[in-house]
């Protein structure tokens, strides 16, 4: 077990701090020089310090140590500790490493700013701790409450964006709002990559050979369902026995599994829907962090 734990605890350590670095990258080189904002802990730290200057690197430790300690609770004490290990080096890089400011362009700044910090957060919680721990609190909220996390946090935003649209115009907030947007999308490709999982289900009365090439051709693995198809409006009454087949693939193999389907069955039924997380069985691709 130790010689086991050792190489996660070397790669969780190298995502956290080459996420930090992205992070603080992010904010000194795009966001603190142009006045721009992200969402979440990260924009309450920012618009603080832009509308009492107080210094960003303390701001943004002191405004996550309450997020911290409720991760302790309602997540774990490891990821509490490791959280608050990376806020307090990303409060040290902010205060000490002399990054430069790359560009005044607002279109540029909101794009690459919300890009780099996205990248940072992300590669962060692969290495397991977080970097903003506003969803820390959705997750709090969310179990006392019955709005959804994600409706949690984005009225959180919205409130943060309001304030920023009021005591620093307009044009500030809605460019921030688009650094916000792309920062959430490069954290989502960088837990999830390019090979983000999809769970796919295919309806066919050539079940048979679907599940053969399926397993033979494709190299994956396949759960059975028993169910029933027919049921048509003509001749409701007619139903016969059908294998449900459910595999889980790569999005990148979408195209290339319905194209195996419909040259077996033309007529196959197939729904896709994301998987956020897979592990085990006949994936081809490790666990995710």
């Amino acid at each position: 077990m130790k010689n086991t734990s050792i190489p996660q605890w070397v790669t969780d350590t190298a995502y956290t701090l080459i996420g930090i670095l992205f992070c603080a990258f992010a904010l000194k080189s795009f966001l603190i020089p142009n006045k721009f904002f992200d969402g979440g802990v990260t924009g309450i730290s920012l618009l603080i310090h832009e509308l009492y200057h107080l210094d960003i690197s303390y701001i943004i430790v002191l405004a996550n140590i309450p997020f911290i300690i409720m991760g302790a609770f309602h997540v774990n004490k490891t990821f509490a500790v490791k959280t608050f290990a990376a806020v307090i080096v990303l409060g040290l890089c902010l205060q000490f490493l002399p990054y430069p400011q790359i560009t005044s362009d607002k279109l540029l700044v909101s794009i690459f700013g919300g890009v780099f910090m996205g990248i940072g957060v992300g590669l962060a919680i692969r290495g397991g701790c977080a970097l903003d721990g506003i969803e820390v609190l959705a997750l709090y909220t969310g179990k006392r409450i019955s709005f959804t996390i994600s409706e949690i946090i984005l009225g959180i935003n919205i409130i943060i964006f309001l304030i920023a649209a009021i005591d620093l115009g307009l044009p500030t907030a809605l460019y921030s709002i688009m650094t916000y947007y792309t920062a959430s999308k490069t954290i989502s490709f960088v837990i999830e990559g390019l090979e983000e999982y999809t769970g796919v289900t295919i309806i066919s009365g050539e079940s048979q050979q679907v599940k053969e090439r399926l397993v033979m051709e494709l190299g994956r693995g396949i759960t059975i369902y028993k169910g029933e198809r027919g049921f048509l409006r003509e001749s409701f009454d007619v139903s016969q026995p059908v294998d449900i087949v459910f595999t889980v693939i790569t999005r990148l193999e979408v195209r290339r599994l319905r194209n195996l389907v419909y040259k077996i069955d033309p007529k196959a039924f197939i729904f896709t829907s994301t998987i956020k997380e897979a592990a085990g069985g006949v994936l081809k691709k490790r666990a995710r962090h």
